[in-house]
Order: C-alpha cells, then sequence, then structure tokens
C-alpha cells in the first residue's frame, strides 16, 4: 500500500496517541540520571548538550597509567581517539574509590570544544526531562562539591529526594586535575 503523507503542522496530530504528543512538546532540558555511591549512593544529572556517549567498559579495557592522579582511572579507546576516564566520585571529593570489581563500569563521555573526558559512575538511571525553572541552589553540600553543581531538582517532596546537577564544563576545566 502506498500514499502520500501530509506531514504539515496539525495534519498528523489527531493520528498520533497522546503519550506521544507529549514527547513533542517536552518542558526543561534533557539530563542523562546517574549514581555516585560513594556519595551516599546520590542521584546527580548531567545535561544532554555535551554528553559524546554513554558506554559500558570493562575494567580491563580502561588502561592504567603510572604516576596519573590518583583521580583518574587511565585510558580507553573511544572510537579510535584515547580519552582520559575519571573517577567522577574522587573528584567530587570522596575519598572511596570507584568499584572496579565488576563486569563492567559505566562511562559518560563529555566534552566541551576538542576536550573530551570519560567520567566513570556507579549506574545510570536513565534520560529524563527537568524543568530548569524548577531548579534552585544546592543546599547542604561540600565545599569539595559546590564548585561544580549548577543547582538541585526536587525528585520527591515526600521524602526530600534532591538530583544535583552537575556542570560539566566546570568538571572539564577544573585545576583538581592538576593537583
Amino acid at each position: 500500500m502506498t500514499g502520500n503523507l501530509d506531514l504539515s503542522a496539525g495534519s498528523v496530530r489527531g493520528q498520533i496517541s497522546p503519550e506521544f504528543q507529549e514527547l513533542e512538546r517536552p518542558e526543561g532540558e534533557l539530563h542523562l540520571r546517574f549514581y555516585i555511591s560513594s556519595i551516599d549512593y546520590q542521584e546527580f544529572a548531567l545535561s544532554a548538550t555535551g554528553i559524546r556517549e554513554v558506554i559500558a567498559s570493562p575494567p580491563d579495557r580502561i588502561t592504567p597509567i603510572p604516576n596519573a592522579s590518583p583521580l583518574l582511572l587511565g585510558t580507553i579507546n573511544l572510537r579510535g581517539r584515547v580519552i582520559w576516564v575519571a573517577d567522577l566520585g574522587q573528584l567530587l571529593g570522596e575519598s572511596t574509590s570507584l568499584n572496579t570489581e565488576r563486569a563492567e563500569i559505566p562511562v559518560i563521555a563529555v566534552e566541551d570544544q576538542d576536550t573530551t573526558l570519560g567520567l566513570a559512575v556507579d549506574q545510570i538511571v536513565g534520560m529524563g526531562w527537568i524543568n530548569l525553572e524548577t531548579v534552585q541552589a544546592a543546599a547542604n553540600v561540600s565545599q569539595t562539591i559546590a564548585p561544580f553543581l549548577r543547582g538541585e531538582w526536587l525528585l520527591d517532596e515526600k521524602t526530600q529526594q534532591y538530583i544535583r546537577l552537575l556542570d560539566r564544563t566546570a568538571i572539564l576545566h577544573s585545576e583538581r586535575w592538576t593537583a
């Protein structure tokens, strides 16, 4: 069966199910949500803008580099490009290292201009829309995390559970990499 489908504005809207109509006009900004267990298993998020890709890397694919910063787990080959992989929890001030004794380590490859860095985390939650108008200044955070936060978003009012929004540019250009 062939035919011409008119995709002009409004002509197909009545044929699209309600759940897909909601996807057409999301509120806010798309974020990747993830956990860092060394920080009381808190949930964090990074804006999808600037995330090159998310991979699950076997620990033996991350090559340790001698005399490198303790924040860095090593390097990986990401589609022909060698990039550093950092323990995001340690960068944010935690003394406990990421558990690398498992089959795969989630790595979020973030980029800004010509700089790409892999951020190793404990668990990827998924993608979600966060309305930036409802993001508030982060409260009760340590001085080691504060420079990397854009704010926090209330996920559950009953439990007072927040998602902390990280600033990838601040992470990529941090002076902590040279310390």
